[in-house]
């Protein structure tokens, strides 16, 4: 349980909390904090998954919350972010309704004894959204270049991901599924 790369899981999720207490309070001198927080929040997800695999530690607890810490950071950010009124609600609504979506259809799947991988439009996604939130967090403008603008024009990319992967998914696996 207690392995690298799992501590490194854990810490993602442990990055919330502090997301919430400075985006609570959010400045010109705080988002930039917060961005870094979440970045390196994020990095994490690279680092756990390359050390499981150079010194084999995968685990079935890391298989576990490796996806689950994901997205909660990466939803944590974007309610946290519509609540700010900095990104729209309903495209916070549309990215959490695919997860939760597919999430469904992988859990049906499973008890038919069909795996569901991630496929690479879902890791472009979740790629697209992470590199557009560190803008979205930072919000200020940063040597006159508005950071809002670049992350949502990265966001709006994701969702087009989002849509477009999680049709993929229903696309692909419907007719494995059994009614």
């Amino acid at each position: 349980m207690y392995s690298i790369p799992n501590i490194l899981t854990l810490l993602r999720v442990a990055a919330v909390p502090l997301l919430m207490i400075l985006l609570a309070m959010p400045g010109p001198v705080v988002c930039p904090v917060a961005a870094v927080v979440f970045a390196l929040a994020a990095l994490t997800d690279l680092a756990d998954g390359m050390i499981a695999r150079r010194y084999n530690q995968i685990t079935t607890v890391g298989k576990f919350l490796d996806p689950v810490a994901d997205k909660v950071l990466v939803v944590s950010a974007l309610i946290l972010l519509a609540g700010l009124q900095w990104v729209p609600a309903w495209l916070v609504v549309v990215i959490v309704a695919r997860d939760i979506l597919v999430t469904g259809l992988r859990a049906v799947a499973a008890e038919q004894g069909v795996v569901i991988a991630a496929d690479r439009y879902g890791k472009w996604k979740t790629a697209l959204q992470t590199i557009a939130l560190v803008p979205l967090i930072y919000h200020y403008p940063l040597w006159g270049v508005n950071m809002s603008a670049i992350g949502m024009v990265f966001l709006y990319g994701a969702l087009a991901l989002t849509v477009y992967s999680g049709w993929n998914y229903f696309v692909s696996f419907s007719g494995t599924i059994r009614h």
